[in-house]
């Protein structure tokens, strides 16, 4: 039912955890589910002022596969630029696990979801 590197990210999951200082913290439910992700952000500026994803952190509260999106979407987005990674698509995280069973591709949008509103909070921020 599920790949080997989906398995290997829901028993091992990358970046897990809370950012204290974050610069932007993003959180989403599928109500159908029950799943809830919280993803949050480091952001770092290079010497062009582009915002680089320094560092990126998530709880899940979910499925196997809800964790396995939330973690591999971390190693996807860390060290990207924001803008680039705002860019990973929707089955893009089910690809990169080498597939979800359609009854749990629900988690890759989840997680697409949550950095986007990670990013969304980010940017109000520093709009202040």
């Amino acid at each position: 039912m599920y790949t080997e590197k989906v398995l290997d990210h829901f028993h091992h999951p990358r970046n897990q955890g809370v950012i204290e200082d974050a610069d932007g913290v993003g959180q989403v439910g599928n109500p159908v589910c029950g799943d809830i992700m919280k993803i949050y952000l480091k952001i770092k500026k290079d010497q062009a002022g582009q915002e680089i994803i320094d560092d990126i952190k998530f709880e899940t509260l979910g499925c196997g596969a809800a964790i396995a999106t939330s973690s591999i979407l971390t190693e996807m987005a860390k060290g990207q630029l924001l803008v680039e990674a705002l860019k990973i698509g929707k089955l893009d995280i089910a690809k990169e696990l080498g597939g979800l069973p359609a009854p749990k591709l629900h988690c890759s949008i989840l997680a697409h979801e949550g950095l986007a509103a990670a990013a969304k909070d980010y940017y109000e921020q520093a709009a202040k």
